[in-house]
């Protein structure tokens, strides 16, 4: 009898086993999350099986509103964390400014990470996308190094250098649980007066096609689904940086000029000026691209069917997803049902839609029900999408490691920036040889609220969306580092305003500086907002250069901007002038240079004009004498 109940036992258990396994095979993919060895896992959950395999079998287990969730990027603060699971959506960013209460590296993962298991709850457990402009290194986040913005990488002429800052930027964000960043920005402008300038590389196509491929290849590596590397974002496709002054609508505190206007070139100097750094971007790997807010002759591309479907996927092949810009979208029609309809079906694959995600949603359930959007169109998209998502590895690692968070600020990212920084300087005047300065020079006056200030240093897109002045992350300002760099028997004075006044009575003499530094410059913006009609210098930094004038017998100025200034009526008082442009939190790098450490090495990546009404330039035609320009592309003394 006991024989018979062990054998009875054995075969209960047996059974018990069997139905296991039976509920295993047929279980909700959303709790089958470990594959059972003799067990034929979900093919999508399963990272032997080919990628195209896992996209074809998650699509077909979706429905259509987990699928248009996939299509919907929200703007962190605006989400429901419960929506992220209910709605299935496909991904989150922060904007400009849109850091966590706790801004630091550890505060960003610790956010991060709370989105995604969100996302793992949902019915399907697809991993979120998250996104940041990390424009110049990962430049939301206090403690991380800030790299010169690209209008200064353009002056080096370096691609490894470019691609060394993009691999260093791609391991600060991967290790943040940032998966993806909307950079690079391969804009080729064509009038300085645009606010974006210094995000471009240079006027010249040949030149940003180089740099863009090179910050592409560092950001993705060779393996997509590394723990130090991230999505890239060749953006704003097409021909953002050719839009006409004065063909700007929108307003964000205070009118645009240039920003999202309208590019009103034929089709072959689209391709000529616009394209190549796509078709470079694409060949190098691109497996995102943003939709510019620009029109093209009137039409919007976010609405352009052509240049979105027809040009970029058919013609350069492009086989990733497009993504639109922030609510870019809802400029194309003031009818949203119309505008959401027009822009899926020109190209656009997933909205950024930063506010209102569910009336988003709502209306795309509502057009593919009414027919006006197809579902092979959705289908296309999310398939898109999901390759990507599967190509970062994210269903195996949807978490980042906290361990790589000593990546963020590291000593060896800040030694690569300074490195940047020092051969981004371009020498534009020096007269009686004022630079380097040598160690004969025992007394040293810096004039000028920019000498030290990391805020102005940085520029727009640091820690804020527009930026803004002041102590706002570490770093070493310019006169920081001067004081680091003299020799002890040197003593260096500083007057944010210029003037000796306020030293000499309290040192109780005249002072008689060997040199003068000035360190003036725009103050920071982004976007539309810094669109300017006169490229002028500050008033404060006009009166500071006056003051200086008056009481330096050798005077050297480094210019901090954006973009060439106006100078023209300046110039002539100065004996050095050095274009520093927005070098970020390494002001060792520039000091570097001044001192001879380095050599001057920076190239104009833009013409530098000599008065406003040259602009924009008609560069086949470049004038001569009064009407050539200040100073031509490619200009640098060594």
């Amino acid at each position: 009898m006991h024989k018979h109940f062990t054998i009875a036992g054995w075969l209960i258990i047996i059974l018990l086993a069997l139905e296991q396994v039976a509920c295993q095979q047929t279980a909700d993919p959303a709790t089958d999350t470990k594959p059972v060895e003799g067990v034929e896992t979900i093919t999508y959950k399963d990272p032997l099986r080919p990628t195209d395999e896992r996209v074809d079998d998650l699509l077909g287990r979706m429905s259509v509103e987990e699928k248009i969730g996939q299509m919907t990027l929200v703007e962190k603060n605006s989400i429901n964390k419960e929506d992220i699971t209910d709605l299935a959506i496909g991904g989150l960013l922060s904007g400009g400014g849109g850091y966590p209460s706790n801004n630091s590296p550890e505060g960003w993962l610790e956010m991060v990470t709370g989105f995604q298991e969100y996302a793992l709850q949902s019915r399907l457990g697809i991993p979120l996308l998250y996104g940041v402009d990390a424009v110049h290194g990962h430049n939301n986040v206090v403690e991380a190094v800030i790299f010169p913005h690209n209008i200064g990488l353009g002056a080096t002429r370096n691609p490894e250098l470019v691609e060394q800052i993009g691999r260093s930027t791609a391991a600060s964000v991967a290790a943040t649980g940032v998966t993806w960043n909307f950079a690079p920005t391969v804009t080729v402008p064509q009038d300085i007066r645009w606010g974006r300038t210094y995000e471009g590389y240079s006027e010249n196509t040949e030149l940003v096609t180089e740099l863009g491929a090179a910050y592409l290849r560092g950001l993705q590596g060779d393996d997509l689904a590394a723990t130090d590397t991230v999505l890239a974002t060749a953006k704003h496709y097409l021909g953002d940086g050719g839009t006409a002054f004065g063909s700007s609508t929108q307003e964000i505190i205070k009118p645009y000029l240039l920003d999202q206007g309208d590019t009103k070139v034929d089709e072959e100097t689209l391709r000529m000026i616009h394209l190549p750094p796509y078709e470079a971007a694409v060949a190098a790997g691109a497996r995102s691209i943003m939709a510019s807010f620009s029109s093209w002759n009137g039409t919007k591309v976010h609405a352009d069917q052509f240049l979105l479907t027809d040009l970029l996927k058919d013609e350069l092949g492009f086989a990733g997803f497009i993504v639109s810009d922030w609510g870019a979208i809802d400029q194309i029609d003031p009818d949203y049902y119309q505008a959401v309809v027009s822009a899926i079906n020109a190209g656009v694959d997933m909205n950024m839609v930063p506010y209102d995600y569910r009336l988003f949603v709502e209306t795309l359930e509502e057009a593919v029900k009414n027919g006006d959007v197809s579902q092979e169109r959705i289908n296309d998209a999310v398939r898109r999408i999901l390759t990507v998502k599967f190509e970062l590895g994210l269903f195996e690692n949807p978490y980042s490691d906290e361990r790589q968070l000593v990546k963020v600020g590291s000593e060896e990212n800040r030694d690569l920036a300074q490195e940047a920084v020092s051969q981004s300087l371009v020498l534009l005047k020096n007269e009686g040889e004022v630079l380097p300065i040598g160690e004969e020079s025992t007394v040293i006056f810096v004039g000028g609220q920019a000498a030290d200030d990391i805020g102005i240093q940085s520029g727009g897109w640091t820690i804020e969306w527009q930026g803004k002045d002041g102590d706002i992350t570490p770093g070493t300002t310019i006169l920081a580092a001067i004081e680091a760099t003299v020799p002890e028997n040197t003593a260096v004075y500083f007057d944010s305003t210029g003037s000796l006044d306020r030293i000499q009575s309290a040192g109780g003499g005249k002072l008689e500086p060997d040199v003068c530094i000035g360190v003036v410059g725009e103050r920071p913006y982004a976007e539309g907002v810094g669109d300017s009609a006169d490229l002028a210098l500050p008033a404060n930094d006009l009166k500071t250069l006056e003051n200086m004038e008056a009481n330096c017998e050798t005077l050297a100025v480094i210019l901090l901007s954006g973009r060439p200034v106006i100078i023209s009526d300046l110039i002539e008082g100065w004996d050095g002038l050095v274009a520093a442009w927005l070098p970020g939190t390494e002001g060792q790098g520039v000091v570097d240079v001044l001192f001879g450490h380095q050599p001057f090495r920076g190239k104009l990546p833009y013409t530098w004009p000599r008065s406003i009404d040259q602009l924009p330039f008609d560069f086949e035609h470049m004038g001569t004498g009064d009407e050539s320009p200040l100073f031509p592309f490619g200009f640098g003394l060594e």
